[in-house]
């Protein structure tokens, strides 16, 4: 690796944490806030697909060197990156599963608020 490749390699780590930084600066304003939470994951899955889609896509390797060099790097940095979108229905089932609790102490709540 050359200067200018150490250059731009350090001055990308640098916006790359600044990124993460202004992400958890979100977070922390989104406590409390499942709304806003969605909100900010939604943004950053959009963020995701433009840039994977677009710039991404462009960029990929037009020869067997530059793609094995990719792979390569895909491998040794931790494999290909991939925001997982929770499935409703996983959601849904994990609602459920909590639902009866709640429902039995509601239903307990009521009757001891009926015997007052």
């Amino acid at each position: 690796m050359n200067d200018n490749e150490n250059l731009e390699s350090g001055e990308l780590s640098f916006k790359l944490q600044a990124i993460a930084t202004v992400v958890y600066d979100a977070v922390q304003s989104c406590e409390g806030d499942t709304v806003a939470f969605l909100a900010l994951l939604r943004q950053l899955e959009l963020l995701h697909r433009e840039i994977r889609d677009g710039v991404f896509q462009e960029s990929l390797p037009v020869n067997r060197r530059q793609l094995y060099s990719l792979l390569k790097d895909i491998e040794s940095e931790g494999g290909w990156p991939y925001i997982e979108r929770r499935r409703l229905q996983a959601f849904l089932a994990n609602l459920s599963q909590e639902a009866p609790a709640e429902n039995s102490r509601e239903v307990l709540e009521s009757d001891h608020s009926f015997a007052d």
